[in-house]
């Protein structure tokens, strides 16, 4: 029994430093000593902007109006508004904005996001693609710098910087340690070749590379980026291609959007099951590491203090880490009281590493029950 729990012992230590360090490191180094540098140059093809809203009212007119100032030709420019069966006034605020190049898709019932990409991109005229939601904010020079990645023939979609706004909060600034710690490793994905997931924020493809998604599915922003991949181009990452957004301030905000976009990865396997394939998804190490793995961190932690509680007193290394999970632990208690006190590094990252791990938790629950994520 004592050989048993020490192997899944170190099955679980192993896994969880692959997850969290391993595979970051690897594919940092990968980076580094391999880099693939992408051709950029300025240029300016037709674009068609694709916005899908639900009930986006208090936010449309300021979305349209920070569309028109990007630094972009007005003539190679279009945008697409695809109201989602809103109940409120985001298609009249939309239309009456007074733009000509603004054409607004409106529905009657609530289908999802992915219907309403669908049914926008078949309308699209550009030559480009650019995805964008309704609430953040993009920097003037935006559109041009994911351009200048697109001259690369060997791209195919290019993904855009999420930037989070006023982390006040403890909570918030744990929140912007884990993105931080995302884009990281996003960087290093696509220096070395492709990152597997871009930012639902800001994010550009070729139109004809565009395949329509199945309903209801929750994470666009990785099927269609693993799509690109299989079809043999580069998704790239680009920094200075700019995205503002709040930073969520409170764990009940953030536990709902968070625990979708988890259950989102359940679904890609369901809607997309090549992406499990080695011989069929081009980039299988990079999705099993960096999404998959991610949704059994919780169950491999909770293994790891199990069996290193039961051998604390056979093996100095489950004592040490039994130990280490314990300081931890306090470590969050103390965070989760003291919110000021999540301003020392260590005590935002435990923050930030207990949050991922409960929200991935609840996340595989949510979707064991509930397999129905189409809704927004």
């Amino acid at each position: 029994m004592s050989t048993v729990a020490y192997t899944v012992f170190w099955i679980c230590g192993l896994l969880l430093v692959h997850i969290f360090a391993g595979y970051p490191l690897w594919i940092w180094l990968q980076a580094r000593l391999f880099p693939r540098p992408v051709r950029k140059r300025p240029i300016t093809p037709k674009v068609t902007v694709v916005i899908a809203a639900y009930d986006s009212a208090a936010y449309i007119q300021a979305k349209l109006a920070n569309l028109a100032c990007l630094g972009y030709p007005r003539e190679k420019l279009d945008i697409i508004v695809a109201c989602d069966g809103c109940h409120d006034d985001t298609a009249r605020l939309a239309r009456e904005f007074g733009d000509p190049r603004v054409q607004v898709l409106e529905f009657p019932t609530r289908r999802g996001k992915a219907a309403c990409l669908n049914n926008a991109v078949a309308q699209a005229r550009g030559d480009v693609l650019l995805l964008t939601d309704v609430r953040q904010k993009l920097s003037p020079q935006a559109l041009r710098d994911l351009m200048a990645n697109l001259a690369d023939p060997a791209v195919g979609a290019v993904g855009g910087e999420l930037m989070l706004s006023d982390p006040d909060t403890g909570f918030a600034q744990s929140v912007d340690a884990y993105w931080r710690y995302e884009k990281l490793i996003r960087h290093a994905e696509s220096r070395s070749g492709s990152t597997i997931g871009v930012s639902g924020a800001l994010y550009a493809i070729r139109r004809e590379l565009f395949e329509p998604l199945p309903e209801g599915t929750v994470l666009d922003d990785v099927l269609v980026p693993m799509r690109v991949i299989a079809a043999g181009h580069r998704v790239v990452f680009e920094p200075s291609a700019l995205a503002w957004d709040r930073a969520t301030q409170a764990p009940m905000e953030e536990r709902r959007r968070k625990i979708r976009t988890l259950a989102g990865n359940c679904q890609l396997i369901q809607l997309a099951p090549w992406l499990l394939l080695p011989w069929r998804n081009p980039a299988w190490f990079r999705f099993v590491s960096h999404k998959l793995l991610r949704l059994l961190g919780p169950w491999l932690l909770l293994g790891l203090a199990l069996t290193s509680a039961c051998l604390a007193s056979s093996y100095l290394l489950c004592a040490v880490t039994l130990a280490l999970l314990a300081l931890g632990a306090a470590m969050v208690v103390i965070g989760r009281l003291q919110p000021a006190a999540v301003r020392w590094l260590p005590l935002r990252l435990a923050m930030a590493f207990f949050y991922l791990n409960l929200f991935a938790a609840q996340a595989v629950v949510t979707f064991a029950r509930n397999r129905g994520l189409h809704l927004w």
